[in-house]
């Protein structure tokens, strides 16, 4: 850490942010020098990410991250870019029942939202060995099952283009002062994994009237949903765990990673516990008949901004939503994917229905849209650059 005597990139002093209620944490270049120092801007009561030793923060290199994630040039075709799935009007999410790969393919999984990823030790819906940042942009650019970015076979051409542009270029030996090469595949997930942490969302209407205690941030009814949520009747905590409203997480001091898996009836084929291939969450990565079903917690910050929801994007709505989780789980009565999900014999313990008037109904959506954050989906930092395509 060291003593910011310059501004920073928020145009306030380190003294100005404090008295706002902000943490600055200061970090030094490996050299010490404050040249190169990155600021993380933070409420008082937000923990710290947890950054690898082999990565450190830099401006540069999440300036450089940032342009990489949206530089569709690392596509097969050129038409999409990290930033074509997550959008950041739509909270990092794209909108879309499933995702689109580059080739026009649908995957089965939803694209889920990226923000607060700095603390999140599991990176996508089911698959545990899927921890760091640093090597999750592999998946998607050179995934053939499903195709992505298709960019299989293509790292020399990935190098080739980058080295060839002069700005890419510069930017990279700025970002990556002590590598002997400069433009490599690992720089490239090394610098989209720097702006990936940066995305960290705490300044929704409620984290103002919660953590700031400002009582009019948010609405007479938003503060009867809130109690609804975190009430024994609902149980909506349990899974989602304030600040971060999922119960998968970590940061800088806490002892052990938290990390769950929940099966939520959303299936439950001939009435056996299945669940659609290949969409059978952590069991098809351990082949545990009683991780069938199983998908990590996705957070509720933003979650206005989110839908459709579930790992398969297969309800539309927050009220949609709550009528599921109110049954204990999803009844299909027909077709090849009936079943009553309620009577799962995997199911969670904690999903256990609920009844809800149609106020309460209300309170509830009116307290989860309280966790939307406007200042995050408008912030510069985390668009796409203004000399980029403004249109994934």
């Amino acid at each position: 850490m060291g003593k910011l005597t310059k501004f920073i990139p928020w145009k306030l002093t380190q003294s100005k942010w404090i008295a706002l209620g902000f943490t600055v944490v200061i970090l030094l270049s490996s050299d010490g020098s404050a040249e190169n120092e990155f600021v993380w801007k933070l409420p008082s009561w937000a923990p710290l990410p947890i950054v690898p030793a082999n990565n450190p923060m830099s401006e540069d290199k999440v300036e450089l991250g940032r342009r990489l994630f949206y530089e569709k040039k690392l596509s097969i075709n050129k038409t999409m870019s990290c930033g074509t799935c997550h959008l950041q009007e739509k909270a990092f999410s794209d909108g879309r029942r499933t995702a689109l790969g580059a080739t026009g393919k649908s995957h089965t999984l939803n694209s889920p939202t990226i923000i607060n990823v700095a603390y999140s030790p599991i990176l996508t819906w089911a698959d545990p060995s899927s921890r760091l940042l640093e090597e999750h942009p592999l998946k998607p650019l050179f995934n053939i099952n499903p195709i992505e970015m298709g960019m299989s076979g293509q790292e020399k051409r990935i190098i080739e283009t980058l080295e060839s542009d002069p700005d890419y270029s510069s930017r990279f030996r700025d970002s990556f002062p002590q590598s002997q090469i400069k433009v490599s595949i690992r720089n490239i997930t090394k610098a989209i994994a720097a702006f990936q942490r940066t995305l960290i969302s705490f300044s929704s209407p409620y984290d103002e009237y919660r953590y700031n205690q400002n009582k009019s941030a948010i609405s007479e009814s938003a503060k009867k949903g809130e109690k609804l949520f975190f009430s024994e009747r609902l149980n909506c905590f349990q899974c989602h765990q304030a600040p971060f409203f999922t119960d998968s997480y970590t940061y800088r001091g806490l002892p052990f990673e938290e990390i769950a898996f929940h099966n939520t009836g959303l299936y439950n084929l001939f009435g056996k516990g299945g669940y659609p291939f290949p969409n059978t969450g952590l069991h098809r990565h351990t082949g545990k008949p009683e991780d069938m079903g199983r998908f990590r917690t996705p957070t509720l910050r933003n979650i206005a901004l989110t839908a459709p929801y579930m790992h398969d994007g297969s309800i539309n709505s927050l009220r949609a939503v709550l009528e599921f989780y109110s049954r204990g789980g999803r009844n299909v009565k027909s077709g090849p994917l009936s079943g009553d999900g309620a009577k799962n014999i995997f199911k969670s313990s904690f999903v256990k229905g609920f009844t809800l008037s149609d106020a309460e109904m209300t309170d509830v959506i009116s307290f989860l849209k309280s966790l939307t954050d406007i200042t995050f989906i408008k912030n510069r930092n985390y668009g796409i650059p203004k000399e980029f395509s403004a249109t994934p």
